[in-house]
């Protein structure tokens, strides 16, 4: 019997899906749906924000300048290595030419549905047998919805890096500059010769900031991070602040620490909501506070394990950690992974959950891999009988510390493979060492 299955986007996660599903044509039959016109996912830039031409939200939160945090060695899919000849750290147009050319190379196009949003998703038993409704739409013609039937359901659409998350701050009605979440932004040029107050301070955020930076008359970035990844080596023109406490006047804002700074702009790099409006109650899938619930090893629905999400967890070895959980949604499919009861599954979810809030996390911190969880992916690798990209894991947190102790000059670097697991760094021109 081929099982059919619905993969829900068509960026990274929703590829390395489609290309393992394909890989046995004898077992699955994969139906991609892409509500963009490219596959690309995140990677895809454009420059629009707001909405696209069809109504639809603008996905990606790409900007021009972006260069990747990460070195392309610990950012590749197994079985799909990078051009040799190009740098550790790509430009987001070499990194979506890649996942084009991964797409092409595993025949992955004739799977997949452009301009087709996945509206809703729901459960339906068939003689006894769980099935997956899942209605869509053409983009083009919302008017006209269809539904078809699924045996199992991925969302691979990430649900985390599209729905701007804006905290609480008192004052903000006050506030008579400009605001902008980072989701939409874009160029640095709307910042000339400004004054503008950077909220929150982690990987992609310090990257805006420094963008920003090049034209700006001074730049603050305020956050609270702890003295593990404490900021240095900043452009002049950028301080460090403590955590807004609140806005006192049409642009003058307060930190905690009593400090104040009068802002022309305020760019809220705060992250995102997580997000997946096509669930139906009946899914039995929750999402509050960012944390979807309950979901096993981060990745299956244990109410319906033949429903799975992958790519939820944040600050991880991207793309090799897809793949990992693509595989043991597919050890759940064809049998060769047995499950432990879904009360046993709840509990570990609920422990887990438990241990974060001990820790100090917060709830929306539910699927952080980083850095406390770094051990999940060894668990996964076990658990599917995969290699552990232990390399990949070790690489990935050697270049967020050095994003964090030299963002201007840290992808002048150059990681060296020099063994299954092992690698090296290369020092590039301009960095300096904390």
């Amino acid at each position: 019997m081929v099982l059919r299955v619905a993969v829900i986007g068509a960026g990274p996660a929703g590829l390395c899906a489609a290309r393992h599903l394909s890989a046995e044509p004898d077992r699955y039959l994969p139906t991609v749906y892409e509500q963009t016109a490219a596959v690309g996912g995140t990677w895809v830039y454009t420059d629009r924000t707001g909405t696209d031409e069809h109504g639809i939200p603008v996905h990606s939160s790409m900007y021009k300048n972006l260069r990747t945090n990460l070195p392309k060695e610990a950012m590749v899919f197994p079985d799909f290595p990078y051009d040799s000849s190009l740098p550790s750290y790509l430009t987001h147009k070499e990194v979506l030419r890649y996942l084009e050319n991964y797409a092409e190379n595993f025949e992955l196009h004739k799977y997949i549905q452009l301009l087709t949003r996945v509206d809703a998703v729901k459960p339906i038993h068939v003689h006894d047998a769980v099935k997956w409704q899942v209605t869509t739409f053409k983009v083009t013609a919302p008017d006209s919805p269809i539904t078809e039937q699924f045996d199992a359901v991925m969302a691979c659409n990430g649900g985390r890096y599209s729905v701007p998350y804006i905290p609480v701050i008192s004052g903000t009605d006050q506030f008579q500059g400009r605001t902008l979440h980072s989701h939409d932004y874009r160029v640095p040029e709307p910042f000339s010769e400004r004054k503008v107050l950077i909220i929150g301070a982690l990987a992609s955020e310090v990257d805006i900031c420094v963008d920003i930076a090049q034209v700006a008359d001074s730049v603050v970035i305020s956050h609270s991070n702890p003295p593990m990844i404490e900021i240095h080596n900043l452009p002049a023109n950028i301080t460090q602040a403590a955590r807004v406490e609140s806005i006192v006047g049409p642009n003058t804002v307060r930190f905690q620490d009593g400090q104040e700074f009068h802002a022309d702009d305020i760019v809220y790099c705060t992250g995102y909501r997580l997000s997946f409006p096509f669930l139906t109650p009946e899914c039995g899938v929750t999402v509050h506070q960012g944390r979807a619930y309950p979901l096993y090893k981060h990745v299956l629905n244990t109410t319906y394990p033949t429903m799975s999400f992958v790519g939820l967890m944040h600050h991880a070895t991207s793309f090799s950690l897809f793949q990992l959980e693509i595989k043991l949604a597919l050890g759940v499919l064809d049998g060769s992974l047995s499950l432990p009861s879904k009360a046993a599954m709840d509990q570990e979810i609920d422990q887990d959950f438990k241990t974060r809030l001990e820790k100090g996390l917060t709830p929306r911190q539910a699927h952080d891999i980083f850095p406390l969880y770094l051990s999940h992916i060894t668990e996964l690798a076990m658990v599917t009988r995969q290699s552990d990209p232990q390399g990949q894991t070790s690489m990935t947190m050697d270049s967020f510390m050095h994003l964090f102790s030299d963002p201007q000059h840290f992808r002048n670097a150059e990681y060296k493979i020099t063994g299954p697991e092992t690698w090296e760094r290369v020092p590039g021109q301009g960095e300096k060492q904390q």
